[in-house]
């Protein structure tokens, strides 16, 4: 944690800036959801609006990564890449993964990202969708200045274990800033009152990634980055950029309207400090 930086208020004003880009981006994913788009439609989506916002799509080449958002449907936990052949079909669920970098290639990183419905959900995917969804809002209330990040996979792990889901293990929050990962990493999972305390100024990710089966992965062995529920049960996940401070946190990249595709639950943490 002797690595982890302290955001001075400046650099916390252009977090925030580059945060509520990546949140207006996946709103706009959120309208143009619809059945028989491609994922790749999604992506150039993505790509087109932050680009238009003088910005940068935060994963497009980054370590080889081919595309400019992550798109994961169903079984795929995280890192799906977009394809012109993946049609969106009724019943399934995507999650889309947003990084926006401001100003583009040299600036500041805001990551988020929402599962979100196409069509009318089955039964599982309601309730898998909803125990990520809570599972995010619960791990927000643990973080404030002293407290432990040990609490935030604590707070997730009890939750969603108790729902009959698992807690992926092998993908993590992390730190962020003018470096898209940086420390502090974040388990999803955990024990409290371990791991470093939390300090006011630190900025880093919460994504915890929630399956209906068994919490193991698998990768794709020919494109290296997508990443399978082990016995392909659903997998769901929700994200934020969360600013830790004296009294609580920030959430920077906090939506300032209901994601359409979320609205059966309410949008997750409108009203998150």
């Amino acid at each position: 944690m002797s690595g982890v930086e302290i955001k001075s208020p400046k650099e916390i004003e252009a977090m925030r800036v580059a945060c509520q880009m990546a949140a207006e981006t996946l709103l706009l994913v959120g309208e143009k959801l619809r059945v028989g788009m491609t994922t790749d439609e999604i992506n150039q989506l993505v790509h087109d609006d932050t680009i238009r916002r003088g910005a940068y799509p935060s994963p497009l080449n980054y370590h080889g990564f081919p595309k400019s958002v992550c798109t994961s449907v169903n079984e795929v936990v995280c890192h799906g890449i977009p394809s012109p052949t993946r049609r969106l079909k009724p019943g399934d669920i995507i999650n889309v993964d947003v990084t926006t970098q401001y100003p583009a290639r040299d600036g500041w990183h805001g990551d988020t990202s929402a599962t979100f419905f196409i069509g009318e959900p089955s039964k599982e995917a309601r309730h898998v969708v909803e125990v990520a969804r809570k599972s995010l809002e619960l791990a927000i209330a643990e973080v404030r200045d002293g407290a432990r990040i040990g609490d935030i996979g604590a707070a997730i792990q009890e939750y969603a274990e108790g729902q009959g889901c698992s807690v992926v293990r092998d993908y993590v929050g992390h730190g962020i800033g003018r470096k898209f990962h940086t420390d502090p990493q974040v388990p999803h999972y955990g024990e409290r009152n371990k791991g470093a305390r939390m300090k006011a100024g630190m900025i880093f990710t919460i994504e915890p990634m929630i399956n209906l089966g068994t919490f193991e992965c698998d990768v794709d062995k020919q494109d290296k980055w997508t990443v399978y529920t082990r016995d392909r049960r659903l997998s769901a996940q929700f994200e934020h950029t969360i600013l830790v401070t004296r009294d609580g946190c920030e959430v920077l990249t906090q939506r300032k309207r209901p994601l359409v595709g979320s609205e059966v639950f309410g949008d997750p943490l409108l009203s998150a400090t």
